[in-house]
């Protein structure tokens, strides 16, 4: 199997199954003395970690890090960074009667045909718990991209049908983190809970969206043609597990109006001298490089496809049968997936400027 790497100079190398002894990653390309340790790590780890309330999955893991390498005394050493995370509340016996049949919309059919073998344990290599190392690994990046001013905030737009329409300026971290759906607007943030918990009651799961906000962007970061900063964040947020679409500033919506409307006029700041365009249709990319503006992107994810209720489906031998789900699954990822955007956006970004660093 290959695709387990994202980067050009720093790199990340994820590898480990839902239901195995461990998960992991491996960077590269971490510059040397930067301070690290678990305890910069954890606190990402613990925003994504599974538990962690009654909207999420059951699943009672501390994912607690380790740094293999790359680190001494305290600082980075330039060379590889090794990131453990031992598995703690595996339950592969949950799972043994779905390595007889193909669940609706899960990897078990297009893995048995593709490797002639899978594991059937939580889903093995296509679970979503591998995105813990990813997140462990955007800690460094978030580390590494603070020393700039750069602030990647994500949230929650909408869960089904409830949308917030918050103002992007006023968002912060606290109000993202002040309840359980990471909703900076309480009142929406409210209603979507309810949602939650009633598709839990019947068995069912809700998808939704998540939307990114980068603040305090550098100009320059991107590379054209065919890594264009844009279709890098595609790439990185189109990995995360049950993600169906990417929209980048004006997205779709920007289809319905004419050009006059959506050029980004640009002006310069008196106060600041800064070269400044009036609106952002653009997400703060121009030719697939940052031009100094806020990025804006939002991530679409998919009901969870694992449903605690009965479903037709096929057994490996081609019968039609029925079965329900198992296990611990969340009724919908947006909660825990905003970490996860947080982490690849961080991951890309700290990618980008180390390259860019190339012209300086």
């Amino acid at each position: 199997m290959s695709g387990d790497t994202l980067g050009t100079i720093f790199r990340v190398t994820n590898w480990g199954e839902s239901h195995g002894p461990a998960i992991g990653c491996v960077v590269e390309g971490s510059p040397s003395n930067i301070p690290l340790s678990e305890s910069d790590i954890q606190p990402f780890l613990d925003r994504r970690r599974p538990g962690q309330s009654n909207l999420v999955t059951q699943r009672n893991e501390a994912d607690r890090v380790e740094i293999l390498s790359g680190v001494f005394e305290g600082v980075t050493t330039g060379t590889p960074i090794s990131l453990l995370i031992k598995n703690e509340n595996e339950k592969s016996k949950d799972y043994s009667e779905f390595a007889k049949l193909y669940r609706p919309s899960h990897a078990d059919f297009t893995y048995q045909q593709k490797y002639k073998v899978r594991d059937p344990s939580g889903g093995g290599r296509s679970s979503a718990r591998t995105t813990a190392a990813n997140v462990a690994a955007g800690a460094i990046a978030h580390k590494i991209l603070s020393v700039l001013g750069i602030q990647v905030l994500s949230w929650v737009e909408s869960v089904a049908d409830i949308k917030t329409d918050i103002d992007l300026d006023k968002v912060s971290a606290e109000m993202i983190e002040s309840n359980k759906v990471r909703c900076p607007d309480t009142n929406a943030a409210a209603k979507m809970e309810l949602a939650i918990l009633s598709a839990r009651k019947e068995g069912d799961t809700l998808g939704g969206v998540v939307r990114c906000v980068v603040k305090n962007m550098p100009i320059g970061l991107g590379e054209p043609i065919f890594d264009k900063l844009e279709a890098d964040l595609a790439k990185a947020m189109l990995s995360i597990n049950a993600s169906k679409g990417f929209e980048f500033g004006s997205g779709f919506e920007g289809t319905k109006m004419r050009g006059s409307q959506h050029n980004d006029i640009f002006y310069k700041d008196k106060n600041s001298e800064k070269v400044l365009t009036k609106t952002n249709f653009s997400g703060g990319i121009q030719g697939g490089i940052s031009n100094g503006m806020n990025l804006d992107f939002r991530v679409a994810f998919k009901p969870v496809a694992t449903l605690m209720q009965s479903q037709k489906t096929i057994s490996v031998e081609g019968n039609e049968i029925e079965y329900q789900g198992r296990g611990r699954h969340d009724p919908c990822v947006l909660p825990r997936a905003v970490p996860i955007v947080d982490a690849m956006a961080s991951l890309v970004l700290c990618d980008h400027y180390l390259r860019n660093k190339i012209y300086q």
